[in-house]
């Protein structure tokens, strides 16, 4: 049975995100919203016996099995593969960092400020107030790199002024709620003792030392020594390594992903390593294993987050959200100094969310952070901000083009596109 599950939920998010992809959409987002559409609240609700039967019994249990190890090496693949782009300009990395934070804490302090009318509607027993209002202002907080990248690379943006530092601003923007997700997670289990989260802190800081200080010129003078990025050895050792960093940060007591991520992230930038990693790693973890992770994901939906006030929660939710990212990018790409299109079209860009948001998600979804009902709202959140991007950008390059000089509107698409 659960050959045929994992058949049907491959064929779904190929489906499904096949069709999206031809709306202009990137395919994760098809795949995203496919698993949403596999869980009670759509297949459930039209097809109950179906879904029931397709997913009863230990179903669920195995799915999550393989679902965490997909999510594990899709965060290995994702460490891998980061790399803050090149500079394009002087003085750009302060710029960088200026509009990178204005992401973060914008949408932080909105989120938090909204957090306890969350916390009293839908927040499980038992989980601190602290703890919870640091979860759902790293919620808001995230932009999704990857799905940024691809969205750019579509739009042939990546060379434009506001795709650069969208990007840039991005690869930070991640990195520091990474650190916001990290200080939520393991203020969980303090019980208000700050010693608890101090040590824990000091352990994850004294890893990440060790990752770049030590791990990574051992792993470099390896392959050196070996000659070549695709010997089988070296594929072992990178998915043990993975595997041991998942279990050192679940021992401090931080989610599992963290360890894969910070593995990947202290691998030495070579291009054959990461050929490598691509080849016999990231199409596994991509074509295969997300899907189902996709799928889990919606299963864990409730139609219950829209009974009493959800749905009034829900439009508060995706304004905040919106609202947070569009007045943070601009506010930090305006105080950087660059033009109103620019810091327009950057604002845009950032509010696209995508994966990464998904797996702060179920990080919050397993700890018992958020419940069900929470993690409804923000997975429509998830799925709306990441899909308003496309259409977004269209809007805004057509009412920025409707503005400019008649000669100006005959340049070229890619001198017009620089001209952002």
């Amino acid at each position: 049975m659960l050959f045929m599950q994992i058949v049907f939920i491959l064929l779904a998010a190929k489906v499904v995100g096949g069709l999206l992809k031809k709306t202009g959409q990137p395919e994760v987002v098809g795949e995203m919203m496919a698993g949403f559409i596999l869980g009670p609240i759509v297949l459930g609700y039209f097809f109950p016996q179906f879904h029931h039967a397709l997913f009863k019994g230990d179903a669920a249990i195995q799915l999550k099995t393989l679902s965490e190890l997909g999510i594990l090496l899709f965060m290995f693949v994702v460490g891998a593969e980061f790399r803050f782009p090149e500079r394009t300009g002087p003085g750009l990395n302060g710029k960088v960092l200026l509009i990178g934070g204005c992401s973060i804490i914008v949408p932080f302090v909105l989120g938090a400020a909204i957090a306890p009318l969350l916390y009293d509607a839908f927040a499980p027993p038992g989980i601190p107030r602290l703890s919870f209002v640091l979860f759902i202002g790293t919620v808001f907080s995230v932009t999704a790199f990857p799905v940024l990248a691809r969205i750019l690379k579509e739009r042939q943006m990546l060379r434009s002024e506001a795709g650069a530092l969208a990007l840039m601003s991005a690869a930070l923007s991640d990195v520091g709620a990474w650190v916001l997700l990290a200080i939520a997670v393991m203020s969980l289990k303090i019980d208000s003792h700050w010693q608890g989260l101090a040590w824990r802190l000091a352990g994850l800081l004294l890893l990440c030392a060790v990752s770049f200080w030590c791990v990574r010129p051992l792993i470099k003078a390896w392959i050196d020594r070996i000659g070549e990025a695709g010997d089988p050895r070296l594929l072992v050792m990178l998915l043990s390594g993975a595997l041991i960093y998942g279990s050192l940060t679940e021992w401090l007591q931080v989610h599992a992903v963290f360890g894969a991520f910070l593995f990947g992230a202290c691998l030495p930038r070579d291009q054959r390593l990461l050929n490598m990693i691509v080849e016999r790693v990231e199409y596994v973890a991509v074509i295969v294993l997300m899907p189902i992770f996709f799928a889990l994901a919606g299963l864990n939906t409730s139609s219950a987050a829209f009974s009493g006030v959800g749905a009034t929660l829900l439009a508060l939710v995706l304004a905040v959200a919106v609202a947070g990212k569009l007045l943070g990018g601009v506010l930090g790409a305006r105080m950087a100094g660059y033009s109103p299109s620019v810091a327009a079209t950057v604002g845009v860009l950032m509010n696209a969310r995508g994966l990464m948001e998904l797996v702060v998600l179920k990080i919050g979804l397993d700890l018992g952070i958020i419940g069900p009902e929470l993690f409804t709202l923000f997975v429509i959140m998830t799925v709306v901000t990441t899909m308003m991007t496309g259409p977004l950008l269209h809007g805004l390059n057509r009412f920025q083009a409707s503005r400019r000089p008649v000669g100006a509107r005959r340049l070229p698409p890619q001198q017009r596109e620089q001209g952002l």
